[in-house]
């Protein structure tokens, strides 16, 4: 599977930004699919999963109530649509995959098998 993300940016503080995650290749296979972020000088955290089967969301808590992960099976599209941006939200946004899915959205970066490229999102303030 391959993963390509697209959407970022720079917004000013407040403002929103969808981003997209499109996969290709193998994408017969169900899978799940998360969102997660790194800062400069800061390791990578998770910010938003989707299962296959329900589309269950799982979210950190630094991001819930102001991002929306959701998914189109069709377009084999992941999104993730963020609101109320502020600077502490600046980072490259990567999309993930698992073709192993779970039930319940994966939290973990290291559940993940592939991984998107990242694409830039900088918050002004």
């Amino acid at each position: 599977v391959q993963l390509q993300a697209s959407g970022g940016g720079l917004v000013q503080a407040g403002g929103s930004l969808r981003l997209s995650c499109v996969a290709s290749g193998r994408t017969f296979s169900p899978y799940d699919m998360g969102w997660f972020r790194q800062a400069p000088g800061k390791e990578r955290e998770f910010v938003a999963a989707i299962t296959w089967a329900t589309s269950s969301t799982g979210y950190a808590n630094s991001v819930k109530g102001r991002f929306t992960i959701s998914r189109d099976h069709a377009k084999n599209t992941v999104y993730l649509q963020m609101n109320s941006l502020n600077p502490e939200d600046t980072a490259v946004y990567s999309c993930a995959a698992t073709s192993q899915p779970a039930g319940k959205p994966r939290t973990v970066a290291y559940d993940y098998n592939y991984w998107g490229q990242g694409t830039q999102v900088t918050v002004s303030s």
